[in-house]
C-alpha cells in the first residue's frame, strides 16, 4: 500500500465539509469497521513505488477508551488529517501512514483496529473515519498497547527497513500501563493464530524495536502521573510528556525530522513551526516536551541520558522464531 500521492489542500476540504458535522455522523462505525478487523491478518505493507521512492513507514495508534475523553476524536478528527502536511514541513519526504485503535482486550468489543498504510488524502480520511471510537476501557489501570507492539513485530513490512535499514516510527498515544504479556488466548481469538505460550511485553517490545522506533505519547500533565513511570521502563527515553494533547502530531512529525536528521535541532523546529503558523505558545510547548530527545539524538549535546536498549541484529530472536515456525 502508499500509493498516490498526498494533498493538504484536498485533506483540508475533506475536514472543512464536515466542520459542523457531530461525532456520530463523522465516525459511524459502532463496532470494528471490517477491513480493519485484525482477523486473519497478514501483513501490511509500506512499499517504495516510482512516487515514492524512500517509503517511510509510520503507525499511530491511538488509545480509544474512556479515560482518554475526547482525545481520540480530537486527534482522528483535527489533528492527525494535519499530519501529513506536518511531515512534509519537517522535510520528510515519502512518508507512509497507518493508523490503529487500541481498547482493552479484556473488556471491549473491538480492542485491536489496524488500517492500512497510505499516502492519499482521501484514504488517510477514510481510514481515520472507519476507526471505532469505543470508549471502552476494563478499569484495570492498563489497556492492551502490547497488541499493537505484537502487529507491528510480526504483521508489518517495510521497505524503508528491508532495502535500507531505516526504521519506521510507531507514535501510541495513551494514560494507562501496558499489560505484561501478550496474551497467546487473546491473539487467537483477535488475530487468528496460536501461539503456544504468553510472550512477555519486554520481549515484543525488542521484537517490535528491530524495525521500528518506538514512542509513547502522553497527553497532558495530569495523565503523566498516572502512567510515566511504568512506560520509561518498557521505552526510557522514548516516552514523550507533552502539556497539551493539541501537540501530538506536531511532537511526532517534529520526532521524525529529528530522528531522520532532516531538522538539526530544536531551533530548526522552531522555524519550521513558525514558518507553517503554529502559534508562538504552541512552539514553545512543544520544544519544551521534545528538549530532552532532541539532546539525546544531538551528537554536541552532553551525553549521560539512560535510553532504552533496542536490538540491532537481523532477523527474529530465537524465541520468535520458535514460537512461530
Amino acid at each position: 500500500m502508499g500509493y498516490g500521492s498526498y494533498s493538504h489542500s484536498a485533506h483540508a476540504a475533506l475536514t472543512t465539509d464536515r466542520a459542523a458535522l457531530s461525532r456520530a455522523e463523522v465516525f459511524k462505525q459502532r463496532g470494528c469497521h471490517a477491513l480493519m478487523d485484525p482477523k486473519g491478518l497478514s501483513v501490511r505493507e509500506a512499499r517504495d513505488s516510482a512516487e515514492h521512492p524512500n517509503s517511510l513507514g509510520i503507525v499511530f495508534a491511538l488509545d480509544v477508551t474512556g479515560s482518554m475523553g475526547n482525545i481520540p476524536e480530537y486527534l482522528a478528527r483535527r489533528d492527525l488529517p494535519t499530519f501529513m502536511k506536518l511531515l512534509t514541513d519537517c522535510r520528510v519526504p515519502d512518508p507512509q501512514v497507518m493508523f490503529m485503535a487500541i481498547g482493552d482486550a479484556t473488556s471491549d468489543g473491538a480492542p485491536l483496529q489496524v488500517g492500512q498504510f497510505e499516502t492519499t488524502a482521501e484514504l488517510i480520511d477514510q481510514w481515520l473515519t472507519w476507526s471505532y471510537l469505543e470508549g471502552g476501557g476494563g478499569g484495570s489501570n492498563s489497556e492492551s498497547y502490547e497488541l499493537a507492539f505484537y502487529v507491528l513485530a510480526q504483521h508489518t513490512d517495510l521497505d524503508c527497513w528491508v532495502k535500507r535499514r531505516k526504521r519506521g516510527y510507531l507514535f501510541m498515544t495513551g494514560d494507562e500501563h501496558p499489560y505484561p504479556v501478550v496474551s497467546r488466548h487473546q491473539i487467537e481469538a483477535l488475530i487468528g493464530e496460536r501461539l503456544d505460550e504468553d510472550i512477555a511485553l519486554e520481549e515484543v517490545v525488542a521484537a517490535a524495536a528491530e524495525s521500528w522506533h518506538l514512542f509513547f505519547l502522553i497527553p497532558d500533565r495530569q495523565r503523566r502521573q498516572n502512567c510515566e513511570a511504568r512506560w520509561r521502563e518498557v521505552l526510557g527515553d522514548q516516552v514523550i510528556c507533552m502539556e497539551s494533547h493539541v501537540d501530538t502530531c506536531t511532537v511526532a512529525a517534529a520526532i521524525v525530522g529529528l530522528t531522520e536528521g532532516a531538522l538539526r535541532g530544536v531551533d530548526a523546529l522552531a522555524d519550521v513551526l513558525h514558518a507553517n503558523g503554529t502559534p508562538r505558545d504552541r512552539i514553545a510547548a512543544t520544544i519544551r516536551a521534545l528538549q530532552s530527545y532532541a539532546d539525546l539524538i544531538d551528537p554536541d549535546a552532553p551525553k549521560g541520558i539512560h535510553t532504552h536498549p533496542t536490538s540491532t541484529a537481523i532477523g527474529k530472536p530465537d524465541w520468535w522464531k520458535r514460537l512461530f515456525s
